[in-house]
């Protein structure tokens, strides 16, 4: 199976390697960081459609 993963047009540097990944896999939502690849978190739409939803709000700004 091969997995088409997705970087965000705003990773931070040259070679794309400061950015979360994202894909679409068996029904699940697939991330990554581009620096360790091969670690991979599974969730699913609506868990990651909730933390979008936090993220948006400002629930997490403390942390950035």
């Amino acid at each position: 199976m091969d997995i088409q993963w997705r970087k965000s047009s705003k990773s931070a540097d040259a070679d794309g390697d400061n950015c979360l990944e994202l894909a679409e896999s068996g029904g699940e939502i697939l991330m990554r960081e581009s620096d360790n690849p091969d670690v991979v978190i599974r969730t699913s739409r609506a868990k990651l459609r909730a933390f979008l939803g936090g993220a948006k709000e400002g629930e997490f700004d403390d942390l950035a």
